[in-house]
Order: C-alpha cells, then structure tokens, then sequence
C-alpha cells in the first residue's frame, strides 16, 4: 500500500502539487469564520445547576445584567478618598456618560468602600450576542482612553477591570502571546533543523508546507465547528499552532531520515523515496492513527470546549500526515538530493558513535537500563498525588502588568474579592408572587452562610415571581474557598431555606467552575480509559501481538504520571503557586499519552525491522536504538521545543501548558522510547510478539507489510545496492 502510494507520488509530483493547491483554494474559499468563546458556561450541558440558573435568570431579566465593567477609583498616594475625592469621582462620571461611548449603555457610581480606600463606578454595555463577539471589548477600549483624559491632572488613579475588560486583555494577552509562540516556533525548527541537516532547503520545507496547509486546517475546523455547532475555546488556536507545526515537522523528519539512510543504501533518489514511503508509512500513519484517536475520544466528554479541541487537533495532525505522505515526497522528488545542499554529509554513513556506544549498553544490560528509567519515570511520578487543579483562567491567561489584573488587586483593597464576579441565587416560585416576608427571610438565610461578604436586595422580575439575590463572596471568584462555598454551604443553604412552591438555583462564574469540576471528573472516569483501550486496538493490529501493547501502555502511563509529577514539583511546590490549571491533565494525556504513543510506535516498529532480519531481541534493541535514536531524539527536542515557546507568551495558563508539555515529550522520546521501551522489549524477547511473529525473518519480497501486499521493501531490497553502497549482496551491513 505505501511503497504504492511512495510510487504514483514520486512519478506524479506535479499533479500532486497541482491536487494540493486546489484542495487548499477550495477550502479557504468555502470555509466559514472560526470564531472562539471565552465564556466558560457555553461548555457546560444544561443539566448542570449553574447553567439552570442562567436560563433562570435570562428568562426572568432579559434586559438586566451584573455589571460587565468596573472603573475603579482610589488617590495616587494610597490615602483614603476624601469629601472632594468622592465629588470628583461623579464628576468623572458624568463626563464619560456624556461623552456617549458606543455600547456602553449605562455608568452607576457607587459610595465609597467603608475603609474610603477605593471607589467605584459599575458600567453596563451592550450583551455580546455570540462567540468572538468584541462588542464589549471595543467599549472597554474607548472607554480606557477617555478615563485616561479625565484623571489626569488629578490626585486621582482609575483603571477598568470586570469581566469585560478582563476578557480584553485575555484577548490581547493571548494574540501577543501567539506572535511571539509562532516566532518561536519558527526559529526554533530552523536552527535545529539546519544543525541536523545542515541544509537550508530542509529546514525551510517544514514552514513552506506546513505555512501551505495551515489554511486547509483552519478552514476544515471551522467547518466542523460549524455543522455540529461546537463551541471552540479561545485556547485552541495557540495550542493549534504548536501541533500543527510540531507534529507535521515530526513526520517529515522521520521521513527524511529515511530518505537519507536510502540514499546511502545506493538507492536512486526516486526509488529512496519510494522506499522511504513504503518503510516509514505504516509506523507515522499508526502513530497519527493513535493520535487521532487519543483526540477523538474528547468528543465523548461532557465540556464542550473538550468537543470542540479533540476534532479540532485530529483534523490538524491528519492533514499533517497526509501533507507528509503525498506534498512532501512530491516537493523532494522534485528537488533530489539538491534537498540537502550545501550539505555533503547525506552521502556518507555517519560514525554515529554515542547512539552505538549506548544501543551495545542497553543490548548487553536491558535489565538495568529497564530499572533506572522505569525508577525515573515512578520517582517523578510520585509527586502526581499532590496534584491540585485551580480554576483562575482569567487572571492565569493574562499578563500581570495588564490593567485589568492591576484594578482588580486594587479593589479588593476595600470589597470583598468576588464583588467582579458575583454569584447570583435565583429564586422561583411556581405558583404566584415571591412575599415580601419570603424575600427577607431568604436573604437573610443566604447572608449567614460562611463564606458570603455581602447580599444585595432582591432584583424582581415583572410578574414578581423570580427573584436574583446577587451575592458578594468573601474569596476571589476562580479561588479555592469560593468554589467550596459555592458547592456545599451556599447551594445546600439556597435550596433548604427555599419556601414551599419555590425553586431555588444557584448561578455565577463560580458556580460554573464548580460544575466543571464535576463535568472533569465525569470525563476523566470515560475519555482516558476509552482513550487507552482504542490505542491498544491500533497497537495490537500494528504489532500483531497482544503483549506489546499492555507494556507500551503502561510505559505512556508512567510517562503521564511523570510529567504531572514534574509540573506538580515546578510550580506548586518550587514556585509556590495554589495548583495546576484544571485542564491541564487533559492537555497533558492528548500529547503525553498521544505522542508518547507516536515514538514507542517509531521505535518498535524498528526493533520489529530489526527482528525480522535476524537478530536476536538483544541485537535487535542495541541497533534499534543505534539507528532510530538520532531520529527520535531530533524529533522529540524539536516538538518539545516548539510546546516550550508556549513558556514565552507571559501568561501562568501557557507557561503551565508549555512547560509540562515539552517535559511530558521529552520524557517520552528521552527515556520512554528510548530506553524503557527498547530494554523491556529485549527482556521479554520473541514473547513480546505473542501470539503473532512480528519478529519473524524476513522472506523477501513475499513478506506482507501489514496491508495484505509484498513489502518490496523489506530485508532483501538490499541485495540490490549498488556497488561501494556500503551493503553486501547477502543485505549485511559491510564493516
């Protein structure tokens, strides 16, 4: 299948390329705007209470809203606001009303705090109608530059924070941190690139492609958002961009390296790339294969920005395969060996002295090598159990010298830390009128719960049978104390204090992150067992045996827990931070356990290469790493490199992201598919195989490769070297 695949590409690269570009002008052309949400209730299914609540309270108060800004007051010199202080703070007021900013549709100042040493002034927009909608955002920038006028020359300081503003500089935050992500990304795969090949033309091919096809990516997701109404996080498009250029420069490596080894066989530069197709076909399309179905079973999660992400990431790494199985043999059958100018190098077989030195280590000692990675793995694996998720995306996703974060510190100087983001209680009765004696015994009930700062009087709907108590808690919104109020004290004390005839539901970001905290573990108990249980299937039918697959998962495992291990160590226990974000196992199984998979997959369809022209499991081990080391090792620094540019975007969500990823892929290249898979693989021998022989010698040409033809390319397409190719007519390797 793929030695014909490798043919009709090399010896049709025009059409190919011709098929590309009309693939890449249809779907531009036909795809819709992607467009992302930040709002996290829009992930949530409507069974959950807080979003229950939200129905609750736009069917009840279309027209009201919590305030989706804060200006927020306090003197230059950190004193309390005076008498005069307070009337220039009107003032102001008035003035930004008046000058009539576009969606902004009302500004309530309100009293200083008690301690005078902030005040505020609420602000009301325009409600954002739908995903990307910048409505707001557009009004918090307007309304930034006028306060900017009228402050100065006073004794006053001001800044806007609240969730519209905080979104802004999400946003913000977020594109400045995808220019520097993708710069990174960039320079880091050419460097390396040019170090590896010593080529300019190689290290360009990955960026030309895969800059070529990101359009197809884009406007495939933006189509598949669209037909099953997906709601996609405003994260996905950073995480995206990684993928995208870190997995398909993985497969286009793992193809020129082979490409190379054949053209040092003696092979023609057309029949090296036939070759190379045919030989590492079936091992990246499993690999993808597994990875794409790790993404794939995201769509079985609950969170719908888990829906969305899964489908969104398996269409990126399919169209890197493909690109990497059609566009760029056809672009390097084109090119031949002038893909490797300047360089000389390709032609002579490298002394490859330490891969050897290591590969004749591990064949001689597989137990000890199997021990000391495994111990490395469960050390760091160890630190997993003090994992501890936090929900503050917002303040964790954006820069902490951005205005919003800077206010809001400054209003919590004199409010309780949830007045940006109240909860809100909704009160409903099914027959009739809410009493004035049932509104005032309700609040109160709400108010003696520990953990509530304040609650304001009931808001009324028309019909006075629904009422909104917003209620102030006593901890910031995304933080621990307030997620635990949320979801014992306030909802138990919000439905027992709730009259006869009366529903009551509880509503609000926290009450949101609360519910997400139970949609994860719902997630994590279905989507990672699914998840393993598929990735063995393709494992199974890859090998042809059922004892690799359990070893090779239970090293991804160890990988897992060692890359959240190594996260727990680095920020929660050397840099002091509350916890983890709480998506951050999820991230960390679609790449750690998805891609960890991708190298066991390329190492031990070597050591099956290697088996099956003769050698003994222990050879086979010591030249499987010997040859598919450099390979590995080059691809996992180049993946790992282009997640660890996530750590330059300025944001704790991203540097939490890009460091346990790199770490996770380091850990799977450096010690999961380098050793412990290789070593294990040479303790249990020809059993490894059981019960096919995986492992058995090659027969010639009339060896299957798995898809039910010849291999032409296995073992004895080596007899046909060329003389002085460095092979001998029996396929040994000469001395």
């Amino acid at each position: 299948m793929f030695a014909r695949l490798g043919r009709v590409v090399v010896h049709h690269p025009w059409k190919v390329i011709g098929l590309w570009l009309l693939i890449i002008v249809g779907v531009v052309a036909a795809a819709p705007e992607l467009k992302s949400t930040t709002d996290q209730s829009e992930f949530l299914p409507s069974h959950y209470e807080s979003i229950q609540a939200l129905d609750m309270q736009q069917q009840a108060f279309p027209q009201s809203a919590a305030p989706a800004a804060i200006i927020v007051f306090a003197r230059a010199d950190g004193a309390e606001l005076s008498t005069g202080d307070s009337a220039a703070v009107a003032a102001i007021g008035s003035k930004l009303s008046a000058a009539n900013i576009k969606d902004v549709t009302a500004l309530q100042p309100v009293p200083p705090s008690e301690n005078r040493l902030i005040q505020i002034i609420a602000v009301q927009m325009t409600k954002v109608t739908s995903a990307g909608d910048m409505t707001q955002g557009d009004a918090v920038k307007a309304l930034r530059d006028e306060l900017k006028k009228q402050v100065h020359g006073t004794d006053l300081k001001a800044g806007i924070t609240g969730q519209a503003a905080q979104m802004l500089d999400q946003v913000e935050s977020s594109e400045k941190g995808m220019a520097i992500i993708g710069a990174a990304t960039i320079i880091l795969i050419l460097v390396l690139l040019l170090i590896i090949f010593r080529s300019p033309v190689i290290a360009l091919l990955p960026i030309v492609v895969i800059g070529a096809i990101s359009s197809v990516v884009n406007g495939l997701i933006a189509m598949v958002a669209k037909a099953f109404d997906l709601q996609v996080d405003s994260s996905v498009n950073s995480i995206l961009l990684v993928v995208l250029f870190g997995v398909g420069t993985d497969y286009i490596l793992f193809l020129m390296f082979r490409y190379r080894e054949r053209l040092r066989a003696g092979d023609d530069p057309k029949t090296a790339m036939v070759n190379a197709v045919a030989r590492v076909g079936e091992a990246i399309t499993s690999a993808a294969g597994a990875v794409i179905i790790a993404f794939m079973a995201l769509t079985l999660s609950t969170l719908g920005m888990f829906r969305a992400l899964g489908p969104a990431l398996a269409i990126a790494v399919a169209v890197a395969l493909l690109a990497g199985l059609t566009l760029v043999p056809a672009v390097v059958s084109l090119l031949g060996t002038k893909v490797f100018w300047p360089s000389k190098a390709w032609q002579a077989e490298p002394k490859g002295a330490r891969f050897t030195a290591m590969g004749a280590a591990l064949g001689r000692r597989p137990g000890a090598f199997a021990a000391v990675s495994g111990g490395v793995l469960v050390a760091l694996g160890i630190f997993a159990f003090g994992f501890h998720p936090t929900f503050d995306l917002t303040g964790g996703s954006t820069s902490d010298t951005s205005e919003s974060v800077i206010y809001n510190k400054e209003l919590l100087k004199g409010m309780p830390a949830g007045a940006t983001q109240p909860s809100d209680v909704l009160l409903r009765s099914d027959g009739g009128a809410l009493t004035s004696d049932q509104l005032t015994a309700y609040r109160s009930a709400l108010a003696e719960v520990p953990g509530v700062g304040q609650v304001a009087e009931p808001l009324l709907s028309e019909d006075k049978a629904t009422a909104n108590f917003q209620v102030t808690l006593a901890a910031a919104p995304e933080s621990d104390d307030a997620i635990e109020t949320v979801r014992s004290p306030l909802r138990d004390a919000a439905h027992a204090a709730a009259p006869a005839g009366t529903t009551a539901a509880v509503g609000g970001m926290t009450a949101v992150f609360v519910d997400f905290q139970d949609a994860m573990n719902h997630d994590y108990a279905i989507v990672f067992p699914v998840a393993a249980i598929l990735i063995m299937i393709v494992l199974a039918l890859l090998l042809r045996s059922l004892v690799a697959p359990w070893y090779l998962m239970a090293s991804v495992f160890l990988g897992f827990a060692a890359t959240l291990g190594a996260a727990v160590l680095v920020f929660q226990h050397m840099q002091g931070n509350s916890g983890l974000i709480f998506t951050l196992p999820v991230i960390m199984y679609l790449f750690v356990v998805a891609l960890g998979t991708d190298y066991n997959i390329l190492m031990v369809a070597r050591l099956r290469e290697e088996a099956r022209e003769g050698r003994d499991p222990r050879q086979a081990a010591a030249l499987g790493l010997q040859h598919t080391g450099p390979t590995i090792a080059a691809a996992g620094v180049i993946l790992a490199g282009t997640f660890a540019s996530m750590m330059l975007a300025g944001n704790n969500v991203l540097s939490q992201m890009g460091f346990a990823i790199s770490v996770g892929i380091g850990i799977a290249a450096f010690v999961m598919a380098m050793f412990f898979t290789p070593a294990l693989t040479a303790l249990l021998g020809h059993r490894a195989w059981w019960p096919g022989h995986g492992d058995r010698k090659s027969g010639g040409s009339s060896e299957s490769n798995g898809f039910g033809e010849p291999d032409y390319t296995s073992g004895d397409d080596r007899t046909l070297a060329a003389p002085g190719s460095g092979w001998s007519n029996t396929g040994e390797r000469r001395k």
